[in-house]
């Protein structure tokens, strides 16, 4: 299969940090099934997307925008959606059960200096999550070999980037590099959108906690009877805006609210479900109401990973069917290195993604 590389400026992605707005949700099934989804947005042009799959043993050479980084061979295969390069995965599902995500972070982080003479132990942002499928099976193994790692920028001028990286047993961690330094936060709450930082975005929760399901309850002032126009009363104040404060309080309140979810499959469903909510229609994206680019949404596809059944589901903004990459059923000793469009020409629905 042909793999088209596509060229990547630091100008584009210097746009991309302001017009890239990712969210992601953690929902658990009551059979102990576990899935993290998450959706990506870009407002500026068709965001080229590839589906890649990578065997055990593959050698990367990692490059940084001031020097190579390190070198090493993956001992996990994983499947992944990557962006413009096949090497840029932005989030993905090892044969472990470990699932990364890389979620834009402008204006709030800053990398370490490039030094060359660490560059045996430098990843570039772009590359990091790569690295980590194909080297950890859990949180507590990447956590920590975490510490001995240097992030470095891939373009200059680029923006930052923050991370989530969750496993099947339930824990998961936020990395963020502020400051030229790692700092690395529980995430109990499972959900991760964009700037500001991850420690300020749960304690903005606690301008929330008013917030409840379904409707308030008469209330009387005076003699006169207020009582709720409809349901969903209990959410009034749930901010709506499309900013990443918002739609993190958003996600978070959808995400404690859900209801018991029997199992992977259900899970999964609904996942999607959440985060249709989140699907920012182009209009919002553009200040003047032109859209040169002709894109249906800015969102440009939707994921989710079920860790624990190891199955990497995605929907696209032109097919909205829901597609299944089944790790269980790829011999990662075996495969070649793929690179599958997600999209096909025609918007032909498909419900599984079949190797060759």
């Amino acid at each position: 299969m042909k793999f088209h590389h596509y060229a990547l400026t630091a100008a584009a992605l210097a746009v991309s940090a302001q017009a890239l707005a990712c969210t992601g949700i953690t929902l658990n099934g009551t059979d102990g099934s576990r899935v993290t989804a998450r959706s990506i947005e870009w407002g500026s042009s068709v965001l080229p997307t590839t589906l890649v799959v990578v065997p055990r043993g593959t050698p990367s050479q990692t490059q940084t925008a001031s020097g190579a980084g390190m070198q090493y061979k993956n001992t996990i295969g994983y499947a992944g959606l990557s962006i413009e390069d096949k090497s840029f995965v932005v989030e993905g599902l090892n044969e472990k059960g470990l699932s990364a995500g890389l979620f834009f972070f402008p204006g709030y982080g800053q990398y370490p200096i490039y030094d060359a003479a660490q560059k045996d132990k430098t990843l570039s942002d772009m590359e990091f999550v790569a690295w980590l499928l194909g080297n950890f099976e859990s949180v507590k193994a990447a956590r920590a070999a975490l510490p001995d790692i240097r992030v470095a920028e891939r373009f200059k001028g680029a923006g930052t980037v923050h991370y989530r990286i969750a496993d099947k047993t339930g824990e998961q961690i936020v990395v963020e590099i502020v400051d030229g330094k790692m700092r690395i936060f529980d995430n109990p709450i499972g959900v991760l959108t964009n700037s500001p930082g991850f420690e300020w975005q749960m304690t903005n929760l606690n301008n929330f906690m008013n917030l409840k399901p379904g409707r308030t309850p008469d209330v009387k002032w005076n003699n006169v009877t207020l009582k709720s126009p409809g349901i969903g009363s209990g959410m009034t104040g749930l901010p709506g805006d499309i900013t990443p404060p918002s739609r993190f309080v958003r996600a978070a309140f959808m995400v404690s609210t859900a209801p018991a979810l029997k199992d992977a499959q259900t899970t999964v469903l609904y996942s999607f479900k959440i985060l249709n909510a989140f699907e920012i229609p182009i209009g919002l994206e553009l200040e003047d109401g032109n859209n040169p680019t002709g894109l249906l949404s800015a969102t440009q596809w939707t994921s989710a990973s079920d860790m624990t059944n190891g199955k990497l589901y995605y929907k696209t903004m032109n097919n909205a069917r829901v597609r299944c990459l089944d790790l269980k059923t790829i011999d990662f000793s075996k495969v070649t290195y793929l690179t599958l469009p997600i999209e096909k020409e025609s918007a032909e629905p498909i419900e599984s993604v079949t190797l060759h």
